[in-house]
Formats: C-alpha cells, structure tokens, sequence
C-alpha cells in the first residue's frame, strides 16, 4: 500500500488574535493536529495548509495529491471560497478522506456534504468531557479504553443536525449532563467522512495522546480504497450484442 499523504488544513485566525491561543499553539492548532500525524503515522507523509494561503493552500494539484484532508474552522467559515470549497467536494466524492474536526461542523465543506444545517447547542464553561467508546471493533477506535477523559472542554450537545451517521465510534458526556454524538462516520461517493468533537482552541486538546490516536486513526481508516475511474460522457458501447427483435 502506498503511502499516506495527509494534508492537516488550519483556520489560523485564534493564533494570531488570541494570546492564549498563541501559548497553547505557538505554531498553530494545524501544526499541533500534524505534529501528531507525524509521530502516530511515521511513514505517511504530512503537510499542512492555512486559509491565508493562496486558495488557501488547496490547488487543485494538492488535493489530487491528498489522500485524507483534516478540516478546523471556526471564525472565518465565509471567509472560504466557494470554488475551493467545490474543489474539495469532489474530491472527497472521488474518494479522498475528510476528518472535520470540532467547531468545522460548521464549515461550508461539512455542510455541503451533509446537506444540512449541522447546528448543535454549545456552552463554553471549561467542563470535563468524558468520551465514550461506543463501536469498540471500529478501526477508529483502536487503541483506546472503553472510554478516556479531557479535563476542561467546550461544551457540544444534542440535537446535532446530521444527517444519521452510519456508524458512530464515540458518544461524549459532560460535566453539565448533556451527551453529543462526538465521533462519526458517513461515506460521500467514493469518499469517507469522519467528525470528531473535540478541539475548542483554548485548551490544549490536540496535544492528548488519545485525541491524537484518534485522528491518526482516522486517517488510516479514511484513505481511498480504490482508484477512480472517470466516466466518459459518451455512450457506452453495449457489453453484448443486443438481440433485433
């Protein structure tokens, strides 16, 4: 099997207007969520890009060249072109992976490829999360308890306005009583999709080892699992002779 390429896409807006933010993720939450690729998934291959970048670092040469793209968004959704935007769509239709991460549900791309409006109840209160491994079989699941812990967390909570997963890996709880669907899976095409809750940007989420083994394995479930064949516009020639009645 050929090796992974992953490319980790960052908002990096928080960074540069937070100083808190800036402590945590001195090279950006981006760098971080790499960081982890790159020490879980030694032979794949990882780069990141930015919104700032020219097509905010997503030509159509990188995304053809991307396997598995992780998305965190949060302040600058509209500031996402629209081509871009389409760009990435078919590709996860031709099958690249996509991992959409925390606040992304929100993303112009995740809600393309949902269909739906993808809004949740929130509170930021720093509360404990407690995630539940609910599909312990699942390839995205390997390696972690029957359940692991986050200390401070923003809150995400029910209903979660997404179309029905078609499988669901974990479930959070959290200190206030509410539960979310925090770790699930759709297939768009011949793409996988996978959304993970954690990751609000003024805690040091993406340095937890099990939110790290997550992703990574994420990554590796996500991965194409064919090659794909464009289909000509032009009427196909019949497999067998058709009988003239």
């Amino acid at each position: 099997m050929n090796s992974l390429r992953i490319t980790v896409w960052g908002e990096n807006v928080h960074e540069h207007k937070s100083a808190k933010v800036n402590e945590i993720y001195p090279r950006g939450i981006h760098a971080a969520i790499a960081e982890g690729l790159r020490t879980l998934l030694p032979s794949a291959s990882v780069s990141t890009a930015t919104l700032q970048e020219p097509e905010h670092g997503l030509p159509a040469e990188r995304l053809r060249d991307t396997d598995v793209l992780t998305w965190w968004g949060h302040l600058a959704h509209d500031q996402v072109g629209d081509d871009v935007v389409r760009r990435v769509q078919a590709r996860v239709l031709e099958g690249m992976g996509l991992i959409v991460l925390h606040s992304g549900h929100y993303s112009k791309i995740f809600r393309r490829l949902m269909g739906t409006t993808c809004s949740l109840t929130w509170r930021d209160a720093g509360e404990r999360e407690r995630l539940w491994v609910c599909n312990p079989g699942h390839p995205i699941a390997r390696g972690i308890n029957r359940f692991f812990e986050l200390p401070m967390e923003e809150m995400y909570g029910e209903p979660f306005a997404v179309p029905a997963p078609e499988e669901e890996v974990f479930i959070s709880w959290f200190e206030g009583g509410e539960v979310f669907r925090s770790g699930c899976c759709w297939r768009r095409g011949n793409g996988s999709i996978f959304y993970f809750r954690p990751g609000h940007e003024t805690f040091p989420t993406y340095h937890d080892d099990n939110v790290r083994r997550v992703i990574a394995n994420a990554a590796e479930w996500a991965r194409p699992r064919g090659a794909w064949v464009d289909p000509s516009r032009d009427a196909a020639a019949p497999a067998e002779k058709a009988s003239r009645r």
